[in-house]
């Protein structure tokens, strides 16, 4: 296994080398905001440089100052995360960029609107073990780590215990057992946070440990890091992927074509050397992806970075992110203009997660 890793990582990067000698100077994506010529910095690094001050956030995208006091406001009742890599995708002076509407916080956030609540997929009932969700048959989700590179506001685990919900290895013992014990289990998700939050030890050890339950057959990783920091996807992490005999998906969350920049496709393409499965889930929200125009742009370059569009969610009804909804009707009218642009295998399904179901709810 480690020759066949070395003799994928020499030709991804004989083809990277290849497309980078032969791309003309005008497909070639600047930053908008600044230009870094020092040498990349670690992801654990950039991750622990995120901007996590809205004064700096707003300061950083050229926003007037009329925006700042939402902005605190926000960041009071769901603290500010924004890594560099991610702030460089955002067009400055623009508070409507699509990007910087989905980690601005903003006034509204405080208003109280009904049927929006604390925990709306009802995932406190559902935790049998601590660090353990397990809502449908077959598969069950790990909350691997408690961290995120970055909060979106329109978070569903925005007021997720997750203090509570932090297993340490010795913990993680018995959660192991809870999966060992039921042989309906065929997939582990690992989820959080961000799973890849965690340290490559952590994460390999772990997933050592599920590939030795002999009824397990795929592992499934929910993740926005390779997004929001490409340089996640380094030697390490492709070390640990690589010795598992599990088959391997990762689900990345994207919701908006100016995300995909030509770090995160080269991130993909290492994924996929490895023969892991590239899928996506966008959340549908108000003034940022909720036009076909933009669904189709999104469905396009997910496809050209090696995705598959895979679920496109209504939004899940979270205390604190009603300003970001579109009606089910709404949804459900772009979706029927949408297929008539695209082809079947680029189309998102559109769902919504109710408590208690089965699976996911189509609309």
């Amino acid at each position: 296994m480690p020759v066949l890793l070395n003799v994928q990582r020499a030709l991804l990067a004989f083809r990277n080398w290849c497309r980078m000698i032969t791309r003309s100077p005008a497909n070639v994506q600047t930053n908008t905001i600044a230009t870094r010529d020092e040498p990349a910095l670690g992801w654990q690094t950039q991750l622990a440089q995120a901007i996590r001050d809205p004064r700096e956030l707003c300061r950083r995208v050229g926003l007037e100052p009329s925006w700042l006091a939402g902005a605190e406001r926000g960041h009071a009742l769901f603290e500010v995360r924004v890594p560099e890599a991610y702030l460089q995708r955002i067009r400055p002076g623009d508070p409507q960029d699509p990007l910087l509407r989905q980690v601005l916080p903003r006034h509204v956030e405080d208003d109280t609107v009904a049927g929006f609540i604390t925990d709306p997929l009802d995932e406190a009932t559902q935790t049998p073990r601590q660090g353990v969700i397990h809502k449908y048959h077959g598969r069950v989700l790990l909350i691997a780590s408690p961290a995120c590179a970055i909060n979106c506001r329109y978070c569903f685990r925005r007021h997720f215990p997750y203090q509570e919900n932090s297993p340490s290895r010795a913990q993680w013992r018995d959660s192991l057992a809870y999966l060992r014990r039921d042989d309906s289990i065929r997939e582990a998700i690992l989820s959080g946070g961000d799973p890849l939050a965690a340290n490559d030890r952590q994460l390999s050890w772990l997933v050592e440990q599920l590939a030795d339950i002999p009824h397990l057959r795929r592992l499934r990783i929910h993740t926005r890091l390779p997004v929001v920091i490409p340089d996640r996807v380094d030697d390490a992490l492709l070390d640990w992927l690589a010795r598992t005999r599990l088959q391997t998906v990762v689900v990345l969350h994207i919701n908006h074509a100016n995300e995909i920049d030509d770090a995160v496709i080269t991130a993909c393409a290492r994924l996929k050397a490895l023969g892991v499965t590239l899928l996506n889930q966008s959340v549908l929200l108000h003034d940022i992806n909720d036009s076909v125009d933009d669904l189709e742009a999104l469905s396009e370059r997910l496809f050209n970075a090696g995705i598959l569009p895979y679920y496109l969610h209504v939004l899940d009804p979270v205390s604190g992110a009603a300003h970001f909804n579109v009606s089910d009707d709404g949804a459900r009218r772009l979706i029927d203009e949408l297929r008539t642009r695209l082809p079947g295998f680029l189309m998102p399904r559109l769902v919504r997660e109710i408590p208690g179901e089965a699976s996911k709810t189509a609309l």
